[in-house]
């Protein structure tokens, strides 16, 4: 049977799951027989998704609010069985220097980045052990591996997800549950363009300038796509890596390791 064929059937939830690389990773798990329940803020971007695989479904919530999502847990988990999969994706970024760095920046950079990934998961966490089962992913970042100017809050937030993963991982370890996180360097998403925009407006430089600096920091010269992740995490989904947890698998062309 092949690898795809040995997850189909599973249940799967995607956060920040309208865009990006959310929505890549939903595609590749809808297209591997997963049936997949997206989430994120904004309602149209989700049924955009929605409308391109018959397997993925759409629910409104925030992962910074602990209340709306246990009652996604509720609403999908009764229309699709447990969450065998469960991939924090959800994030956001900005840049300032540290000393200009509001104490609320800060904060709802933590909030989505972190305490978003934990309350994505925590729902998850004694069901599956009781299950013997489950699959759960964080979307970190090479930010959590290694530290960049100008966006302290996100490299502080990420550097938290890795030290979740790895504590949950070794919490889990003997339950049959992996734990694995997926560091991507620069991947070319609407948060990229985001950023782009932000390096114009504060240093003059052109787009194609800003571009070649942002791509240089992967050795291979070039933005990571984002079915490039999705493939890293349809792959840890999966049985034949049942072995593999606490793992930091970089996806950044050699930035990282």
């Amino acid at each position: 049977m092949s690898a795809a064929g040995a997850i189909a059937g599973r249940h799967a939830l995607v956060t920040g799951g309208g865009s990006g690389v959310g929505r890549a990773v939903a595609l590749v798990l809808a297209g591997a027989g997963i049936n997949v329940t997206i989430c994120g803020r904004r309602e149209a971007a989700l049924a955009e998704v929605a409308r391109k695989h018959d397997r993925i479904f759409g629910i409104a919530a925030d992962v910074t609010d602990e209340a709306e999502m246990a009652s996604l847990y509720e609403k999908a988990e009764a229309a699709r069985g447990p969450f065998d999969i469960v991939v924090a994706n959800a994030g956001m970024s900005g840049s300032a220097p540290a000393h200009r760095t509001s104490l609320a920046d800060w904060q709802r950079t933590l909030d989505v980045n972190l305490t978003g990934a934990f309350l994505t998961v925590k729902p998850a966490l004694a069901g599956m052990a009781a299950r013997k089962t489950g699959r759960i992913v964080f979307v970190a970042s090479t930010a959590g591996l290694k530290g960049y100017p100008y966006v302290t809050a996100y490299v502080a937030a990420k550097h938290g997800v890795v030290g979740l993963m790895r504590a949950l991982a070794a919490e889990t370890a003997k339950s049959g549950v992996t734990v694995n996180a997926v560091c991507p360097g620069f991947v070319e998403t609407e948060m990229l363009e985001e950023s782009i925009r932000r390096i114009i407006e504060k240093t003059g430089r052109s787009a194609e300038e800003a571009r070649t600096s942002l791509a240089s920091t992967n050795p291979q010269g070039r933005f990571i796509q984002p079915e490039e992740v999705a493939a890293a995490v349809l792959w840890l989904c999966g049985d034949a890596a049942r072995s593999i947890t606490g793992q930091t698998i970089s996806v950044s062309g050699g930035e990282t390791w």
